[in-house]
């Protein structure tokens, strides 16, 4: 029996890309899954440079280039796609093209703290201003609703008495980039299952 071939995965980023980083790191060793493109909305996005600098293809799509958004997809023969730190709302017509294909990242526990303009540190400043005594991380798939779709694995931060909007983000963050990996990697070895509105990862 050959070896499957591994999983081609696009990250959509529009920041620094720390999450970026860190799946790059995890896959380099990884059999199941290569990172294979990478694509921003904005030409500064660090994200790119990092892609770069790993010899990953990049792309700059804008809101006006969305109708060739899945012509590039399939250019790249992609699998899987990973939002990781994306700020913009994925077209339907993408989203049914990759339904239950598509993941994305978010720092809270979901469905609280999410939503429409609930990104950065707008997340970590509500979830203090609330008083909750905990947060965390979620890993989603995407469905045509903003931070919204089946939760497929969460990770919880506790929140500390003297906490600020930035120390609770970093400490999310570093949560983020361990639970990420991990999703992805079960996701691209067919691990992931899903019914109805559920999703879980086997041990299979």
């Amino acid at each position: 029996m050959g070896v499957s071939p591994a999983a081609r995965v696009a990250v959509f980023a529009s920041g620094s890309g720390t999450n970026l980083e860190a799946l790059l790191t995890a896959l380099e060793t990884h059999p199941a899954a290569e990172i294979a493109l990478v694509v921003s909305d904005r030409d500064r996005a660090f994200a790119l440079e990092r892609a770069s600098r790993r010899g990953v293809a990049t792309a700059i799509v804008t809101p006006d280039d969305w109708g060739a958004i899945i012509e590039l997809l399939e250019t790249h023969a992609i699998d899987w796609v990973v939002l990781a730190g994306y700020l913009r709302i994925i077209p339907p017509a993408v989203v049914q093209r990759y339904r239950g294909r598509m993941l994305n990242i978010h720092p809270a526990l979901l469905p609280k703290f999410g939503g429409t303009g609930m990104y950065g540190e707008r997340v970590h400043a509500a979830v203090l201003e609330a008083g909750e005594s905990e947060s965390g991380a979620t890993v989603h798939l995407v469905d045509e609703l903003y931070d919204h779709g089946p939760i497929v694995a969460q990770r919880r931060v506790k929140v500390q008495p003297d906490d600020t909007p930035q120390r609770l983000a970093a400490r999310v963050l570093e949560v983020e980039h361990e639970l990420l990996p991990e999703v992805v990697i079960a996701a691209t070895e067919g691990r992931i299952r899903i019914e109805g509105d559920r999703a879980w990862i086997t041990d299979e």
